[in-house]
């Protein structure tokens, strides 16, 4: 069964492409080529991005920045990165729009649930910024929050590996790919961090599906948008 409306979440690091840190257009190039065949067929495509190639609140917190000012400089960091990649998804022949959830009127427009629906009914692919606007909220429980606001059907963690693992894949050889689990096996399961566990909660509390995959294989968005047996589904 295809998906009419999705949510795809891409974090910093992926947006990073093949440098340590900032922006790769190239990729980010490659990524709306990926959409775009979906868009074209008619499906819905919001993207909320992380923000972790530039700042990660959590990260730089102490040493005299007060953890919700470093939370607001990782917001400041998602918006870098939806800014470039609405320009470069433009380029590539997309439709989009930069909405976000922190006060820039001079460089996005506000998040409101109204406007992105017409966005959406132009055939615009919206692309997320600013997490919820708020300190101590993970973009990964944003991208549940606001998928959940938007009607979405499902959304979609673009991730390095093809799926959920019950050890690291990088470090275990023989560790094993979970093909679906359930919201409880997910949440309770606490070699499973591919997800923060507030993020699934919300999900679980609303019953939205996850899907985590690899977004980095092309065709790979499309598949997932189609409903196809890729990565690991939480339901």
């Amino acid at each position: 069964m295809a998906y009419k409306r999705v949510l795809l979440k891409i974090s910093g690091e992926q947006l990073a492409g093949k440098y340590d840190s900032g922006f790769d257009t190239e990729h980010a190039e490659w990524l709306a080529r990926e959409v775009k065949k979906v868009v074209e067929k008619g499906q819905q495509v919001a993207i909320m991005v992380g923000g972790g190639n530039i700042v990660r609140g959590a990260q730089i917190a102490g040493h005299g920045i007060h953890r919700v000012t470093a939370d607001h400089m990782g917001m400041l960091a998602t918006m870098i990165n939806a800014l470039a990649l609405t320009d470069v998804f433009e380029n590539e022949g997309l439709k989009t729009r930069c909405l976000s959830n922190i006060f820039s009127d001079q460089v996005a427009e506000k998040f409101i649930h109204r406007l992105a629906n017409k966005h959406f009914q132009k055939d615009r692919v919206v692309i997320l910024a600013g997490g919820t606007g708020r300190p101590y909220v993970t973009t990964d429980t944003a991208a549940v929050n606001l998928a959940l606001e938007l009607d979405c059907d499902i959304v979609l963690k673009a991730t390095k590996v093809d799926g959920v693992y019950d050890a690291d894949p990088a470090k275990n050889s023989g560790a094993k790919k979970f093909e679906s689990l359930t919201f409880q096996q997910a949440v309770e399961n606490p070699s499973i961090k591919v997800m923060d566990k507030a993020a699934l909660a919300l999900a679980m509390e609303h019953g939205i599906p996850i899907l985590i995959f690899d977004a980095l294989k092309q065709g790979n968005i499309e598949a997932a948008i189609k409903g196809e047996s890729v990565g690991t589904k939480i339901s």
